[in-house]
């Protein structure tokens, strides 16, 4: 049987990884405590953006009450084949905001990110990097 090894990745790498979108998991800190969340994303302009729904539970734990001000949050992308025993890891660290109307809006909306529930979700979150790193479980021979 191979052995493992963990592999860390590059920004670059990371970010290539990433780039197809999909479903990544939302980290923060909820009224009630640490929350993680899963949101279908998309990589967009350099952040990562999704969409929920307007005064859910989400939207209500990420505004901070004071204009312009941004909430720390972790966002973490992997895809594993388990079988193989392999996989990768990406994890955004940054601050997360409200996309607010107008060109910033616009841009959201062309980014097509589509959310798997149903049901209205027209409120756009997008989370500026601040950190990016990743790692890779890959086999040794």
């Amino acid at each position: 049987m191979s052995d493992r090894m963990i592999e860390v990745l590059d920004e670059a790498e990371s970010l290539r990884l990433i780039s197809p979108g999909g479903i990544g998991r939302i980290a923060y800190q909820s009224r009630f405590g640490p929350a993680v969340i899963p949101v279908n994303y998309k990589l967009h302009g350099g952040a990562i953006l999704f969409r929920t729904a307007e005064d859910s539970p989400l939207d209500e734990d990420l505004r901070t009450g004071i204009v312009d001000a941004e909430y720390q949050v972790a966002f973490e992308i992997d895809d594993f084949d388990v079988s193989a025993r392999e996989g990768w890891s990406v994890l955004i660290q940054g601050a997360a905001h409200h996309v607010r109307p107008g060109l910033e809006r616009e841009s959201a909306e062309r980014a097509g990110v589509e959310p798997w529930p149903g049901g209205k979700r027209e409120l756009f979150v997008s989370i500026v990097p601040s950190r990016i790193t990743g790692r890779r479980i890959v086999s040794v021979s």
